[in-house]
C-alpha cells in the first residue's frame, strides 16, 4: 500500500455546546454532552500528535468553541507546537477581554458566522436574540486587534435574496474573505431541508450577485462560493476527497474524515482515547473505506474526473440512496440525479415549514 500523505489541517470540534440553534448546523442530530468532551490534556496530546504527522493548521470549532473555558490554553499550546490557529465562531460569547486573551495566546485568524444582513431575520434563523448586533461588534473587535477576518455566510431560501447586502456588510466590516456557502443537506439541514431549499431562480440570481461582487470588490475581498449540490451537474470534491487532506476530531474524541461522516451508519470511527492519531489516519478501516479510487462504482471508476471530484460526497450518497458507495446524486451521470433535482424543485416551490431548531431533544 502506498504511504498515505499527511493531512494539512485538523478540525478540532471542542464541544457541541452552543447558544445558537441554527437549523442547518453541521453537527450531528445526536449532540454530544459536555460530560463526554475531551479534556485539556487530551486535546494537547492530539495537537502534539498532529504536528508529528505533519499537520500545519488547526481550526477550533464546535458547537461554539468559546464555550470552552480552556480555549486560550489550547490556542497557546497550538502556537507553541507550531500550528496555525483559526477560530470558527458565532462570536456571541466573545467580548474585548476574551478576544484579547486569545490574541495574546497566539490566535492567528477568526472565521465569524452570520445568518443574514437583517438583524431580525438573523436572530430568528439562529434562534438567539441580539446575536446579529453582537456579531457586528465582535467583527470590529477582531479587526481592531489586527487579526484577519473571514465571514461565513450560510445561505438558503430564507436569506438568499439579501446576499448582495450581506456582501456589502462584509466589506463594511473590513473582512478579508467571505465564504458564501449554500446549505449542504446533512444532519440538521437535512432535517430542515423543506424550510431551507432555495428555488433555481434564487440560485441563479445569487450566482449573478457573486459574479458581480467579485468584479466590484476585486483586490479588496476574496469570495468563495459553494453551490448547492441539489442543482449541480457535477459533484464537488468534498473535503478534497475522503481522508485525503483533512481530519476531524469530535468533542468526545472520535476521528472522522469529515464532520458529517458519522451519518453513515455501519462505519466504525476510532477514538483518540484508544488509538494514536496517525494510526487512525493511516490504518483505520473507516478512513481507508473510500480513500482513492479503487472503491468507486461505474460510471465513477472510468470517469475522467475521478481524481478531481473523488466521487463526490459519501455522506450525501448515503443520505439520499442508502448506499455510501453509490455515485453521488449531485452528478448528472448518477441514476438518482433527476430525482434529486425534482426534490429540490418540489420542496423549494412549497411554503416553508417552521424550523426544527438545533437543540438536544429535537432530533
Amino acid at each position: 500500500m502506498t504511504a498515505q500523505a499527511a493531512p494539512f489541517a485538523l478540525l478540532a470540534e471542542l464541544t457541541h455546546r452552543c447558544p445558537l440553534q441554527c437549523p442547518y448546523c453541521s453537527n450531528p442530530v445526536a449532540l454530544e454532552r459536555a460530560s463526554e468532551e475531551l479534556t485539556t490534556e487530551e486535546w494537547c496530546r492530539i495537537m502534539a500528535e498532529a504536528v508529528e504527522m505533519g499537520v500545519l493548521q488547526i481550526h477550533f470549532s464546535g458547537g461554539e468553541p468559546t464555550a470552552r473555558r480552556d480555549l486560550p490554553t489550547l490556542v497557546r499550546y497550538a502556537s507553541e507546537v507550531g500550528l496555525y490557529s483559526n477560530l470558527i465562531t458565532s462570536g456571541v460569547l466573545l467580548d474585548e477581554a476574551r478576544l484579547q486573551a486569545l490574541v495574546e495566546a497566539g490566535l492567528e485568524h477568526v472565521q465569524l458566522s452570520f445568518q443574514d444582513s437583517e438583524a431580525q431575520s438573523a436572530d430568528r434563523i439562529g434562534g438567539f436574540r441580539g446575536g446579529h448586533e453582537k456579531k457586528i461588534e465582535v467583527a470590529r473587535l477582531v479587526r481592531a486587534a489586527g487579526l484577519p477576518l473571514t465571514l461565513n455566510l450560510v445561505v438558503h431560501r430564507q436569506n438568499l435574496d439579501r446576499l448582495g447586502e450581506m456582501l456589502d456588510m462584509a466589506v463594511a466590516l473590513d473582512a478579508h474573505r467571505v465564504e458564501v456557502a449554500h446549505v449542504q443537506y446533512y444532519g440538521w439541514a437535512l432535517r430542515n431541508r423543506r424550510a431551507l431549499m432555495p428555488t433555481r431562480a434564487q440560485l441563479e440570481r445569487a450566482t449573478a450577485v457573486v459574479d458581480a461582487a467579485r468584479e466590484r470588490f476585486k483586490g479588496a475581498l476574496v469570495i468563495d462560493y459553494v453551490v448547492p449540490d441539489y442543482y449541480a451537474r457535477r459533484p464537488k470534491a468534498c473535503m478534497g476527497g475522503w481522508a485525503r487532506q483533512f481530519l476531524n476530531v469530535t468533542p468526545s474524541g472520535r476521528v472522522l474524515p469529515c464532520h458529517a461522516a458519522e451519518s453513515i451508519t455501519g462505519l466504525r470511527f476510532d477514538s483518540v482515547r484508544e488509538r494514536g492519531l496517525q494510526d487512525i489516519w493511516e490504518n483505520s478501516e473507516a478512513f481507508n473505506k473510500f480513500r482513492g479510487t479503487d472503491w468507486m462504482p461505474e460510471p465513477c471508476r472510468s470517469c475522467s474526473r475521478r481524481e478531481i471530484d473523488w466521487g463526490g460526497c459519501r455522506c450525501q450518497a448515503f443520505a439520499l440512496t442508502g448506499e455510501a458507495d453509490a455515485t453521488d446524486p449531485a452528478c448528472a451521470l448518477s441514476p438518482f440525479h433527476d430525482d434529486l433535482v425534482r426534490v429540490a424543485e418540489m420542496e423549494s416551490g412549497a411554503a416553508p415549514p417552521a424550523f426544527v431548531y438545533r437543540r438536544i431533544g429535537n432530533a
